[in-house]
């Protein structure tokens, strides 16, 4: 374990973090969702089997994470945390691609990270939280079209964060660069009824999506 300094507007702080290195030439870097943190089954087990392909890794936790608080505090302070944990991964390795992923919420900040100006190499979000559950009035999509690079959404097809999905399509429409990777019966952790693995398991089983969009990604 290791840790990542930032510099918050209460002053500076750290976050708690994880770094696998790999030999593919991209990093993966890893955010929670908004009720857990980094070393949630779900993201250890995509985060190792991201490291069998050959990718770095670079798991960490948000700032209210480590300060015990269970809701995430002001976007600005995640922002902040992405911003500071990319330029730790590029101090890693220099040489390699990097790419933000994140589980619910912690993808949703990256997001609004890049459309920010932080400069990844693409975003693939883990259950992308388009609204609240039966909130679709309510829709976080606003500085999606502004992202540039590549984006590529792992959805359940029942996850209630994105009902209707008629209007998650029509967002992922408005996007520059975006595709999308269903998990049939899938709900918002990608969990499908009738079908039990632990959350490792499930973790595991999204990183070959994950693995061939960035490998597929045109190099820069």
């Amino acid at each position: 374990m290791t840790t990542i300094p930032l510099d918050l507007p209460a002053g500076p702080t750290a976050v708690s973090a994880d770094w696998s290195s790999g030999r593919n030439g991209a990093t993966v870097l890893i955010a929670h969702g908004a009720g857990t943190g980094k070393d949630h089954p779900f993201l250890t087990g995509f985060a190792g089997a991201l490291g069998d392909l050959g990718f770095a890794t670079l798991r960490f936790n948000f700032p209210y994470v480590e300060q015990g608080r269970r809701m995430p505090g002001p976007a600005a302070q995640a922002i902040a945390t992405w911003r500071a944990a990319v330029a730790f991964a590029r101090e890693q390795d220099p040489a390699a691609t990097v790419w933000a992923t994140g589980k619910s919420y912690g993808g949703r900040m990256a997001s609004m990270a890049v459309a920010d100006g932080l400069v990844v190499d693409g975003l693939a979000y883990l259950g992308y939280p388009l609204h609240p559950p039966g909130r679709p009035e309510k829709p976080r999509v606003e500085h999606l079209p502004a992202i540039s690079v590549p984006q590529l959404f792992v959805e359940g097809t029942n996850d209630p964060f994105i009902q209707p999905l008629s209007q998650f399509e029509d967002a992922v429409a408005g996007c520059q660069d975006a595709q999308v990777e269903w998990v049939e019966g899938g709900g918002h952790t990608f969990e499908v009824k009738g079908l039990k693995r632990a959350a490792a398991e499930i973790g595991a089983s999204l990183a070959p999506l994950v693995a061939d969009f960035v490998l597929s990604a045109p190099r820069p």
